[in-house]
C-alpha cells in the first residue's frame, strides 16, 4: 500500500464551478479527522506562472512564503487549512514545458524524440508526486484546472490516467465536479450535461469515482439514482453541492453529504473520529450573526472583477467575524475620483483601504482619497502600492514637494520618494524580478503596529519592485509620517504610520495573503475595529 493517497479533482460541463472550494472543503474535513492533507493546483495555461497576468485575465496573483506567484485557489487552500503552501503546490503547463525543454537542451533524453507522451506526462506525474514523496502528508489532493474536454487539459488527464494505474487499487481516486442545470421552462433539473461530461472523461481512460454535482436546487433520490446508474458510480458517491450563502458553509455541506466518508472508504482509510469543526463553526456563527456593520471603501483600479482582490475580501470576512461585525465593502474605481466622489462616497465611509496594483493608471485618484482620509481622520490602510501612494501624498501635501512621485509612474521625476530597488535597475524581463515571498520586519516599540501585532518582529509576504526611497526618510519622518517597520537586513521601509491620526497605516507587504479562518490577520482585525470605532464616534 502506498504511503500517500492521491485524490484528483476534475471539472466538467462549465468552468468556475468551484473545484478549488470543493478541494479545500474536502481537505478541511480530512484534516479535521486527523489526516495530514495538502492541495495542489495544475493550471493548463502556458504562462510559467500568473505573475505577469493582468488581474482581469485570471484574478489576483497569490504569493506563498517561498516566493511562488500562484493561482488564487492556493489562497483558498491556505485559508481553509491554515497550512502554508509552496512552489510545489502550483504547476502550470508553461513550467512543465520549460522544464522538459531545459532537460532536452542538456541532453538528458539521450537523443530521443521528445513527445507529449511520455516526456510531458512523466514531468506532470513527477510534479504531482513531489508533495506525496516528501513524507509530510497522508493525502495529496490535486485540482486540475480547466474543463474536461479542453485541449489544454489533455496531457494532465493522461498523466492522471497513468498515475491511477501505477498507484494501484485504493491509493487514488477521481472526483468529478459537474453542473446539473435547472431549466425553469421545464421546471426540472437536467442530468444529460453531466452524463456527457463523465463520458468524455471515460473516453480519456478515467472513471470518475465520485460525482460532486453543483446545483441550484435539491437533487431528488430518483435523480441521484439516475446519475449513479448512467455515470457508473455508487449511489452514495453522488454528492450534492448546492449553492451556499458563503464558501465557508461548504465543508459542513460536504460533511452532511458524507463526502469525506466516501473518500476514506474508497482509499481504505479509517474514519477515525468525527471531524473536529468546533473553531470553524464558531467562526461561521460570528460571521453570520454580526452585532454591527461597517462600510469600508476598497479603492483600486481592477474593481470590476472582485477576484482581483480576492484575498483582501476574504481577510475582511475573517476580521469582521473576529470583531462580530459585517464588513460591507464598497468598490471605488480610482480612475474616477473627483470632489463629488470624495464628498458623497468617501466622507460617508467608516474606513478606506487603498489596494495594491501596478502602473500609473488611477494613481492620482488614490492619492486624492488618501489625502481626504488623512485630513478627515478616516481610518486608512494602504497595501503595497497603497502604501507608496500614501508616502507620495504626504510628500506632496505636507512636505510641499509638489513633484514627488514614483519612478514607476514617472521615470524622470526629480523627487522619487518611491524608487526602484538598486539591484533591479538592470533587469528587463518582467517575470520573477520582484521582491517576493516572506521577508522579516522589525517593528518600532510603542508604535500602533506593535500594539496590533503584539510583537516587535514579524514576517510578511511581498510582491513588488519599487520601495520607499530612504534618501527621503529623515525628511518625511520629521514631518510626522513615521517609518515604524524596517527590514533588518536591508533597512528597507516596510510600514509607515501617522501617530497624530486615529488609524493611518501603510504596509509595503501583503497582509491579506496570511489571513485565515483560524488566524485572522491582526492588521485587518485592527483596521475593522478602528472603522467600527470611527462609525460610533460620528
Amino acid at each position: 500500500m502506498a504511503d500517500t493517497k492521491y485524490i484528483f479533482v476534475t471539472g466538467g460541463v462549465t468552468s468556475s464551478l468551484g473545484k478549488g472550494i470543493i478541494a479545500a472543503s474536502l481537505a478541511k474535513l480530512l484534516q479535521a479527522r486527523g489526516y495530514k492533507t495538502t492541495i495542489q493546483k495544475l493550471d493548463p495555461y502556458i504562462n510559467v506562472d500568473p505573475g505577469t497576468l493582468n488581474p482581469y485575465e485570471h484574478g489576483e496573483c497569490y504569493v506563498t512564503d517561498d516566493g511562488a506567484e500562484t493561482d488564487l485557489d492556493l489562497g483558498h487552500y491556505e485559508r481553509f487549512l491554515n497550512v502554508n503552501t509552496s512552489q510545489a503546490n502550483n504547476v502550470t503547463t508553461g513550467r512543465i514545458y520549460q522544464s522538459v525543454i531545459e532537460k532536452e537542451r542538456k541532453g538528458e533524453f539521450l537523443g530521443k524524440t521528445v513527445q507529449v507522451v511520455p516526456h510531458i506526462t512523466n514531468e506532470i506525474k513527477e510534479r504531482i508526486q513531489i508533495l506525496g514523496k516528501s513524507g509530510d502528508y497522508d493525502i495529496v489532493i490535486t485540482e486540475i484546472g480547466g474543463t474536461v474536454g479542453d485541449i489544454e487539459s489533455l496531457p494532465y488527464i493522461e498523466a492522471v490516467r497513468q498515475l491511477m494505474w501505477e498507484l494501484g487499487d485504493n491509493n487514488g481516486l477521481v472526483i468529478h465536479l459537474t453542473l446539473v442545470p435547472y431549466l425553469s421552462a421545464a421546471g426540472e433539473l437536467k442530468t444529460k450535461p453531466t452524463q456527457h461530461s463523465v463520458k468524455t472523461l471515460m473516453e480519456s481512460g478515467i472513471k470518475a469515482d465520485i460525482l460532486v454535482c453543483r446545483t441550484e436546487h435539491e437533487l431528488s433520490d430518483d435523480l441521484r439514482e439516475k446519475l449513479a446508474l448512467f455515470c457508473n458510480v455508487k449511489r452514495e458517491a453522488v454528492i450534492q453541492s448546492i449553492d451556499a450563502s458563503t464558501i465557508y458553509d461548504v465543508p459542513n455541506l460536504m460533511l452532511g453529504e458524507g463526502l469525506d466518508k466516501v473518500v476514506l472508504k474508497k482509499l481504505s482509510l479509517e474514519e477515525r473520529s468525527e471531524p473536529d469543526l468546533v473553531r470553524w463553526d464558531q467562526f461561521l456563527d460570528r460571521h453570520k450573526n454580526p452585532k454591527d456593520e461597517v462600510h469600508i471603501g476598497l479603492v483600486g483600479k481592477y474593481v470590476e472583477l472582485q477576484d482581483s482582490y480576492k484575498s483582501i475580501l476574504e481577510a475582511f470576512i475573517h476580521a469582521g467575524a473576529e470583531n462580530e461585525v459585517k464588513v460591507n465593502v464598497e468598490y471605488i474605481h480610482s480612475e474616477y475620483i473627483d470632489t463629488k466622489v470624495l464628498q458623497n462616497k468617501i466622507a460617508k465611509l467608516d474606513g478606506v483601504l487603498v489596494a495594491p496594483g501596478f502602473g500609473e493608471r488611477g494613481i492620482e485618484g488614490k492619492i486624492e482619497v488618501i489625502k481626504y482620509a488623512r485630513e478627515n481622520d478616516i481610518p486608512f490602510l494602504g497595501i503595497c502600492l497603497g502604501m507608496q501612494m500614501a508616502v507620495i501624498e504626504f510628500a506632496r501635501n505636507v512636505l510641499g514637494i509638489k513633484d514627488a512621485n514614483s519612478t514607476e509612474m514617472n521615470a524622470g521625476c526629480k523627487n522619487p520618494v518611491i524608487d526602484l530597488m538598486e539591484e533591479q535597475k538592470n533587469i528587463t524581463q518582467m517575470g520573477g524580478t520582484m521582491r517576493l515571498g516572506a521577508w522579516d520586519c522589525n517593528i518600532a516599540e510603542g508604535s500602533l503596529v506593535e500594539k496590533i501585532y503584539g510583537s516587535n518582529a514579524i514576517s510578511e509576504r511581498h510582491r513588488h519592485r519599487y520601495e520607499f526611497n530612504n534618501k527621503y526618510k529623515e525628511q518625511i519622518e520629521a514631518a510626522g509620517l513615521k517609518a515604524t517597520g524596517l527590514n533588518p537586513d536591508t533597512g528597507l521601509v516596510e510600514v509607515v504610520e501617522l501617530p497624530t491620526h486615529p488609524w493611518f497605516v501603510g504596509v509595503q507587504y501583503h497582509p491579506e495573503y496570511k489571513s485565515t479562518v483560524a488566524n485572522p490577520h491582526p492588521l485587518f482585525v485592527g483596521f475593522v475595529k478602528s472603522a467600527l470605532q470611527h462609525k460610533l464616534n460620528k
